[in-house]
C-alpha cells in the first residue's frame, strides 16, 4: 500500500494544474519576450534605413530648397528701401511713445516722494 501512495502522490505533484493568475502571469511574460524581439528587429531594420535615408536627404533637401527658392518671387529693391522706411518709422514712433510713458510715470511717482 505504500507503494501505492508514493505513485499517486507522485502522479498528483506532476499534475500540479498551474492556477489563473500563473497562466496570466506566464502568458503575458510570453508575450512581453516576443514584443521585445519583435521591438529589437524593428530598431535594427529602423537604424539601417535611416542611417541611408541621412545620406539621401541631405542631398534631396538641397535641391528641394534649391527648386523652391527658384520659385519666390523676389522684391524689387525699391519695394525693400519703402517697407524698411515704414518699419524704421513704426519702431521710431513706439519708441516716443514709450519714453513719454515712461516719463509721465517718472512725473507721477516724483509726486509721492
Amino acid at each position: 500500500m505504500s507503494k501505492k501512495n508514493k505513485e499517486s502522490q507522485v502522479v498528483t505533484e506532476e499534475k500540479k494544474v498551474p492556477t489563473q493568475e500563473e497562466k496570466v502571469s506566464n502568458k503575458s511574460d510570453k508575450k512581453a519576450e516576443k514584443n521585445a524581439d519583435k521591438t529589437a528587429d524593428k530598431n535594427k531594420k529602423f537604424k539601417k534605413k535611416k542611417e541611408k535615408k541621412n545620406k539621401l536627404n541631405i542631398k534631396e533637401n538641397a535641391k528641394g530648397t534649391a527648386s523652391e527658392l527658384k520659385k519666390v518671387t523676389w522684391p524689387s529693391f525699391a519695394e525693400v528701401v519703402k517697407r524698411t522706411g515704414v518699419v524704421l518709422a513704426v519702431v521710431l514712433i513706439f519708441a516716443v511713445i514709450l519714453f513719454g510713458i515712461d516719463v509721465l510715470f517718472e512725473f507721477i511717482f516724483g509726486l509721492f516722494k
